[in-house]
C-alpha cells in the first residue's frame, strides 16, 4: 500500500470516528421518564424562580409568547386544569418566551386572557435550551418526583383531553 493510499484511508476513519463523536454529543430533548432538566426564570414580578422549587408538586409547563395564536387559543384549558387540579397539587406555570422587557405586556395579555396561574419570563428561552422544544406552544407535565410524564408539542385543541388524562394520572401516583 502507499503512503498516499494509507494516508487517505487514515484520513477517511478518523473522519468517521470524529463524525460519530459529533453524533453522541448532539443535545437530546428529555424524555418521557427521565428527570426534567434544572431550569430557573423570573416572575412578573422580577423575583428569581426555579422548577426545583415545585418538587413534591404535579407540575404542568407551558410554554407560549404573547404573538402565538395556538398560545392563545389553548390557554382557557390550562386554566381550567389549574382552576380543576390546584387543590390537589397540581402547579400550572406558563413561560414566556417574549423578549426581554416586556414583563409589562406579558402580565397585561395574561389578565386579559383571565390567566390566573404563574407566569415565568424566559427572554433568553433557557428553558426552550434546556427542554429542546421545537416551538410555542409546548406543554410538559412533571410528577411529584420531578420526573416528565406527558409531552405535547404544539396546541391542545378544545375538547381535547390528553392533557387533563396525564394530570390525572400524575395525581394519581
Amino acid at each position: 500500500m502507499t503512503s498516499f493510499v494509507r494516508a487517505g484511508l487514515f484520513a477517511l476513519l478518523a473522519g468517521v470516528s470524529l463524525s460519530a463523536c459529533e453524533r453522541s454529543a448532539t443535545p437530546r430533548a428529555p424524555a418521557l421518564g427521565a428527570p426534567a432538566p434544572a431550569f430557573t426564570a423570573m416572575t412578573l414580578e422580577g423575583e428569581p424562580v426555579a422548577l426545583a422549587s415545585l418538587s413534591g408538586s404535579v407540575v404542568v409547563l407551558n410554554v407560549w409568547a404573547t404573538w402565538c395564536i395556538p398560545c392563545r387559543e389553548e390557554i382557557p384549558q390550562l386554566e381550567a386544569l389549574h382552576r380543576e387540579y390546584g387543590a390537589q397539587g397540581l402547579k400550572t406555570i406558563g413561560v414566556s418566551i417574549d423578549a426581554a422587557g416586556m414583563g409589562g405586556d406579558v402580565r397585561d395579555f395574561a389578565t386579559e386572557q383571565g390567566m390566573t396561574y404563574p407566569i415565568w419570563l424566559d427572554p433568553d428561552h433557557q428553558f426552550s435550551l434546556k427542554f429542546l422544544t421545537v416551538g410555542v406552544p409546548e406543554t410538559f407535565v412533571i410528577d411529584r418526583a420531578g420526573v416528565i410524564r406527558f409531552r405535547m408539542i404544539g396546541a391542545f385543541r378544545r375538547g381535547d383531553t390528553t392533557l387533563a388524562a396525564a394530570v390525572r394520572r400524575a395525581l394519581a401516583s
